[in-house]
């Protein structure tokens, strides 16, 4: 692997490079990682693969924090690298390679399409009203693909997750969401050994940011069943876990939703302290949606409401 933004290449291993961008991306800096990736050259078709494919998850992560559209052609990049890839192997060889990067590159597909689902004109739009019946049936479907393919715990626990997300956002179904969640804060708790996509990194930090999702919408139910000390103990470890793998918009959307608790236990002070520091951060960093459910919070809108009542993000 070379850097050749300069007339200085540098030889950088694929896989330290690939765990650069991935904190940069969660991190919320989504330029500086697609500059980085898109400066690397790599000779051999698996290492293009993983390159594509962090760039399309760099992509799909500004598109959710920063409001952009980058999302859509990169996805496409991937896929032409990562069928080239399996094209240059055979048999054995071609079956694991597409189990594991074909399943990332599948997964991005549904995090973008599920993004099209709830961001409708820039706003959150949950709720089955008003869409393509046939495109959610779609989507569950392919999250339930997904689980079935999982090569692993920790993909198969973020096919849950989705699957959660799609029955809480999409369907509104409130009820049969929970499940997915516990199936995917499990499957994040106890986490294979490696078990992390090509542009995860880390185990452990992966493992962290599932068992955060997961927390942070079983923490929703639980505030919705007015269960506020179980909804505290939920979204006070989801900060942390997101703190520790190094999410700051995923870190700064979680202290919203603790700004919510102190506005709920009547500490409007507190709150509104809060979430005039959440709105700075965000706006510096060019995370608008945060910013913009932050400044909605200020105005009033609690962001934990029914879907047909408020917007809120996932």
């Amino acid at each position: 692997m070379t850097n050749t933004a300069s007339t200085l290449r540098t030889a950088v291993p694929l896989d330290e490079l690939i765990a650069a961008t991935r904190e940069l991306r969660i991190g919320g800096r989504w330029e500086r990682a697609t500059r980085l990736l898109d400066s690397a050259e790599a000779t051999d078709p698996r290492s293009r693969a993983r390159l594509a494919l962090s760039a399309a998850e760099v992509a799909l992560e500004s598109d959710w924090f920063g409001g952009t559209a980058l999302a859509r052609p990169r996805l496409a990049a991937a896929e032409e690298f990562v069928e080239v890839l399996v094209e240059s192997l055979d048999g054995k060889l071609a079956d694991e390679a597409h189990s594991d990067i074909g399943w990332d590159l599948d997964f991005l597909r549904l995090r973008h399409g599920y993004l099209g689902q709830v961001r409708v004109d820039g706003a959150f739009r949950a709720r089955p009203d008003d869409k393509d019946p046939d495109a959610l049936d779609a989507l569950r479907t392919h999250a339930e693909r997904l689980r079935g393919g999982a090569p692993d715990d920790v993909r198969r626990g973020w096919a849950e997750m989705y699957l959660g997300l799609v029955a809480d956002n999409l369907f509104a179904e409130r009820d049969l969401a929970p499940g997915h969640y516990e199936a995917a804060l499990r499957a994040g708790e106890a986490g294979e050994a490696g078990a992390t996509g090509e542009a995860g990194g880390s185990h452990d930090s992966g493992d962290d940011l599932l068992v955060r999702e997961a927390l942070r919408h079983l923490g929703d139910h639980d505030h919705d069943h007015g269960d506020h000390a179980r909804a505290r103990e939920r979204w006070s470890r989801a900060t942390e876990l997101g703190a520790r793998a190094g999410t700051v918009p995923g870190t700064l959307s979680q202290q919203l939703l603790l700004a919510v608790l102190a506005r709920d236990a009547g500490d409007e002070a507190r709150a509104v302290a809060l979430v005039g520091e959440i709105a700075r951060w965000a706006g510096a960093i060019g995370a608008v949606t945060i910013e913009t459910q932050a400044r909605g919070f200020l105005a009033g809108v609690d962001p934990t409401a029914a879907p047909a009542a408020a917007e809120s993000g996932s």
